[in-house]
């Protein structure tokens, strides 16, 4: 049986892991939250690896906050950077495979095209530069069999993300206003939890690897709202401002899309379009209604 350790697991990405688990019966999960195990203590993390005989890590832990990470700046590194320098040491150690989940906020949006893996990082932000730092932590460590994956936008049916907010809003409010400045791709949390356990399984890198995954097509914040309130029935308007009107605590990219050809090419990969993949998970939601 093949044991996989899955950190955060209560937030989308892990919970649509969880979610999936049942197809995979050829593996064991171990679905941990801070709770469960504290990522950013080394030796609790090899106590359970050792005692639970993990195989691999699925390291979907983060410290999310943007606008909040910009005032909690020492939780954020420690979540983001030590726990994944932790973890980078001792998936080494121990001979384990690793994905971990990183972000477009790396970059600093003034490309004209889509961000590709080997391109220069600059983070504009407390969350992208600590998340920056937990990739660079492991790319030194360098453990073989293991898999940083960028990822920008990501939704689910579980917990808390742009998507429920809009349709939350809309409930609310005969209109709503959202930046038309920012331009990226929304991510279905559930096409990369199923990537992410099709690719545990099968890694086999001599160093770190980075790739890039999210939905195919590219869109603005107002232009995803658009096309939410466009599958429901409500009648709220969706009006266009500038991120500079809309005035958040911490600097977005306004052009953080990513060029998904490496990970297609390198393990075979069809990825949806984000308007499909948007019309599954709303569809998901009413199921639980």
């Amino acid at each position: 049986m093949y044991t996989i350790l899955v950190t955060g697991s209560k937030g989308q990405l892990g919970s649509e892991i969880a979610d999936l688990k049942g197809q995979f019966s050829a593996c064991t999960f171990f679905l941990t939250d801070k709770e469960e195990l504290d990522i950013t203590n080394a030796i609790q993390i090899e106590e359970f690896v050792i005692k639970n005989n993990i195989n691999a890590i699925i390291n979907c832990a983060a410290y999310t906050s943007v606008d909040k990470a910009e005032d909690d700046k020492e939780l954020a590194y420690k979540i983001n950077y030590l726990a994944v320098k932790n973890i980078a040491e001792i998936v080494r150690k121990h001979q384990l495979k690793l994905i971990h989940v990183s972000t477009d906020y790396v970059f600093d949006g003034t490309s004209e095209v889509p961000y590709s893996e080997t391109d220069a990082t600059n983070p504009k932000n407390v969350y992208g530069y600590s998340k920056l730092l937990g990739e660079k932590a492991l790319l030194e460590i360098n453990p073989s069999n293991s898999l940083i994956i960028r990822t920008s936008w990501l939704y689910s049916s579980f917990g808390h993300n742009f998507v429920k907010t809009i349709l939350k809003l809309s409930k609310e409010k005969a209109q709503i206003t959202v930046v038309n400045d920012q331009i990226g791709s929304p991510t279905y949390a559930k096409d990369l939890a199923i990537v992410i356990l099709k690719l545990i399984l099968k890694l086999d890198t001599k160093q770190v690897e980075i790739v890039h995954y999210s939905n195919s097509g590219k869109c603005s914040w107002f232009q995803f709202a658009q096309e939410i309130i466009n599958n429901t029935e409500s009648e709220c308007k969706v009006l266009p401002i500038s991120s500079e009107a809309f005035n958040s605590k911490a600097f977005r990219p306004n052009f953080s899309l990513l060029n998904t050809e490496k990970i297609k090419k390198s393990f075979q990969i069809r990825i949806p379009n984000w308007k499909d993949s948007l019309k599954v998970c709303l569809n998901k939601m009413k199921e639980r209604i």
